[in-house]
């Protein structure tokens, strides 16, 4: 059986390009333990996924997110 096509909720919002200084935005795709969702359940279009990933990975090099939630030790 065929899912509905999810559409990209950074497409739908208008946004063009994804910027590592908004953490909101940003948390939203990721997960409790700190992890990019993956597009499939996310529902994000290649091109919002790529500049996700990118985006995460630059504001943890800068310390604006960490790169493990809940991590005690």
């Amino acid at each position: 059986m065929k899912r509905p096509a999810k559409t990209c909720p950074v497409c739908e919002s208008g946004v063009r390009v994804l910027d590592y200084k908004d953490e909101r935005t940003l948390s939203r795709f990721l997960t409790e333990r700190g992890k990019i969702l993956p597009s499939r359940l996310s529902g994000m279009c290649a091109r919002h996924q790529r500049q996700l990933a990118t985006a995460v990975k630059r504001a943890r090099q800068l310390a604006l997110m960490p790169y493990i939630r809940g991590y005690v030790g």
